[in-house]
């Protein structure tokens, strides 16, 4: 039995470290460091919660010939269960590609493609057992009629779960424990005549879970139906790479909902798990550990 049970982004990320400032048109740009690994919303979230010592079961994108081979080499010693992933051997697997300098990245792939008329569904519809056998989940908001099964599943066999970037009169942010909105998103959802408070009470009065609003290296606010809201900065660090920053915070809500940590508890926790993911480059083989985010909290 797994302790958790995602449902998501599973991808191959090309990864490409610049040496100086970022890309400019028409200039050359020298390349400091590459890589293919893991990525994903659900995929570096595995990969941090592994490191945590959690044990995981992963499902949600179709993999295929190239980003296969990846995943199973990764994660053969780490407590991520791939068994539910379906294997398409005529795709190639979903893959992005993000050119890194500092605080800026760029991201490029494939995903609108996706969603286009007649494309192949290269998802998977979530496994009853796998939600029903788990303490907590996660679901990301990504794969429709998939997405909606998973909540539906979530709340039949009462198991909490973790979210992102949902709107606030969404069925997936209602029956949340925890949805974690990035400050992209409330600009996406909400027009410029709304401010964070008026924001913040939609996003509460709408569930019972707790909303968190992150803002980059601004301060996050965060609380439930009828609280003030609270604020708090994040930890301050030397960046390297921003590249999964907010995937690591969400393993360190769904670390902090499995243990039964205390909001202010969770997010603090969730903080420092995502300040020491972006002190270092590449995430997946330099992902947080206990020890190193205990050390951050001041904790023994």
């Amino acid at each position: 039995m797994n302790e958790v049970y995602m449902h998501g982004q599973v991808l191959g990320t090309h990864s490409f470290l610049l040496k100086g400032d970022f890309l400019k048109p028409d200039e050359y740009s020298e390349i400091k460091a590459k890589y293919f690994l893991p990525g994903g919303e659900t995929g570096t979230a595995a990969t941090v919660l592994a490191s945590l010592g959690v044990s995981v079961k992963i499902d949600g994108t179709h993999i295929g010939t190239e980003v296969a081979p990846l995943l199973k080499d990764f994660y053969k010693n780490k407590s991520v269960d791939l068994s539910s992933l379906y294997f398409d051997p005529d795709y190639q697997g979903l893959m992005d590609y993000v050119v890194i300098s500092g605080l800026v990245r760029s991201p490029m792939g494939m995903f609108q493609a996706l969603y286009e008329p007649g494309a192949k569904r290269r998802w998977s519809m979530p496994k009853e057992k796998d939600i029903e056998e788990c303490k907590i989940a996660a679901i990301d908001p990504f794969f429709l009629e998939a997405t909606v099964a998973a909540m539906e599943l979530c709340v039949k066999h009462k198991k909490p779960y973790v979210t992102i970037d949902c709107r606030h009169d969404s069925d997936l942010h209602k029956n949340c424990a925890i949805n974690v909105v990035s400050k992209e998103c409330t600009s996406r959802y909400f027009s410029d005549g709304y401010s964070m408070e008026q924001i913040y009470e939609l996003m509460t009065e709408s569930t019972s879970g707790l909303v968190i609003i992150t803002s980059g290296e601004k301060d996050m606010v965060y609380g439930r139906k009828g609280q003030p809201m609270k604020k708090m900065a994040p930890f301050k660090v030397e960046v390297k790479s921003t590249l999964g920053a907010g995937d690591t915070f969400k393993a360190g809500c769904i670390y902090g909902l499995l243990n039964n940590m205390s909001d202010d508890e969770l997010v603090r926790f969730a903080s420092a798990c995502s300040a020491i993911a972006i002190s270092r480059f590449p995430l997946p083989l330099n992902p947080p550990t206990l020890a190193e985010v205990k050390t951050l909290l001041g904790e023994k």
